[in-house]
């Protein structure tokens, strides 16, 4: 069996932690599995939508490759995998070449991610870990949930009453009641926002015309990818991205569970490495660890695995039913910034956590700076073009803390001799 029953499978002790190994009865996993994409199924709809690719096919693949996931990281790491939104400047600059060039792009960064993950898995996880102390892997999970704060705070602003309720509803569930109706406040916030949207007429009435003439079955919109060196090379920088968030998702849910998950780290690599490929191969966008899904199992306590597949289930399904996906998108900006709000600053805090439980000294200027420089790099989306390859804040504030800090503390240490 994939997962022990935990407990009697239905109920569940305030504060009680579901392993990645656990479950509860079905048809509460089935609720716990809809949690995870409510949280996430939009954005990874968003990024294809945004850099002209079909929006079906990424939705397949953020299902097979959540599933390859759990099975090279042998349903030890949870994890649902959408859409990486640091594909999106590539790809968009990529547009004018057509979707096989772009997919071509996709490719090649998730064979180069793979070939980065069996380097850690031969070379072992300590060398990774002295690339990524706890200052770096705290900074990284810091920086990348507080650079996805424009995503949260632009759809806020549009709809400020939903977005209120959306967070509202999540917050009340967690702090008043207790057991299940806790750990399914992300399901209830997201139905309560939506439902306050559909009542007050806030959903766009084209989105609306768009669900009424959606077919009911639909097949994804395949594409073969074209390798472009022109292209290709735009992908190299995101690599560095998806590295940054698969070990901080990693590094997440191992505070979150209170396991050490590092000798996992290479396994997740080559998986989030083989989901894009594959992905890439038929029509899809790559693929990376949400933040909004560590957020999910931050704030509910339910890392199971099952509740991943049972997502990862859905999404496929849903790939074929152009209706349901027309539904998924008339989602209103206020749910979206109102859980992204909850989610994305949440998972922040984990990389201080992290820096907290590693007693990482932060009364050092050079700590301070370099870290703060990287955090706000991200936050700020710094954009910067070089030889005409765009590089955006994400990419400028993982390179600042994973290469620029070793190099900083090495040069104050032989100073100091």
């Amino acid at each position: 069996m994939l997962w022990s029953v935990h407990g009697d499978g239905r109920r569940v002790r305030d504060g009680e932690l579901i392993a990645a190994g656990e479950r509860l009865s079905w048809p509460l996993m089935v609720g716990f599995g809809l949690q995870h994409a409510a949280a996430m199924i939009s954005a990874t709809i968003f990024v294809p939508v945004a850099v002209g690719m079909p929006a079906s096919t990424a939705l397949l693949f953020s299902g097979v490759g959540t599933i390859v996931f759990l099975i090279i990281t042998r349903n030890r790491v949870p994890a649902y995998l959408g859409s990486s939104f640091a594909f999106i400047a590539p790809l968009f600059a990529a547009k004018q070449h057509g979707i096989a060039a772009q997919l071509g792009a996709v490719v090649v960064a998730g064979g180069i991610l793979i070939v980065f993950g069996i380097a850690v898995k031969a070379l072992g996880v300590r060398l990774l870990e002295s690339v990524l102390p706890p200052l770096v892997t705290g900074g990284l999970v810091l920086l990348i949930g507080l650079s996805m704060a424009p995503y949260a705070a632009d759809p806020f602003q549009a709809q400020p009453g939903i977005a209120a309720v959306t967070i509202g509803t999540i917050l009340l569930c967690l702090v008043l009641s207790r057991g299940l109706l806790a750990r399914l406040s992300v399901l209830l916030g997201v139905g309560a926002g939506w439902l306050l949207a559909a009542m007050t007429g806030q959903i766009e009435s084209g989105k609306v015309d768009a669900v009424l003439n959606a077919a009911w079955l639909g097949w994804p919109e395949f594409h073969a990818p074209e390798l472009l060196p022109s292209v290709m090379v735009l992908s190299v920088p995101v690599v560095l991205v998806l590295v940054a968030e698969t070990v901080a998702h990693v590094k997440a849910i191992s505070v979150i569970s209170g396991q050490d998950l590092a000798p996992s780290i290479g396994d997740a690599l080559i998986a989030n490495g083989l989901s894009t490929t594959l992905a890439g191969a038929a029509g899809g966008t790559g693929t990376t660890a949400y933040p909004a899904n560590t957020g999910v199992m931050a704030a509910t306590k339910v890392l199971s695995t099952a509740a991943c597949a049972v997502a990862a289930g859905f999404a496929m399904l849903l790939a074929f039913v152009p209706k349901v996906t027309a539904v998924i998108d008339t989602m209103p900006p206020g749910v979206v910034g109102g859980l992204g709000l909850g989610m994305f600053g949440l998972v922040g805090m984990l990389g201080v956590r992290i820096w907290s439980q590693a007693g990482v000294d932060l009364s050092s200027p050079v700590t301070l700076m370099v870290a703060g420089t990287a955090v706000l790099a991200g936050v700020g989306d710094l954009t910067i073009s070089i030889w005409g390859l765009e590089l955006h804040g994400v990419a400028w504030g993982s390179a600042v803390i994973v290469i620029v800090y070793p190099v900083i503390r090495r040069l104050r240490a032989r100073r100091d001799k």
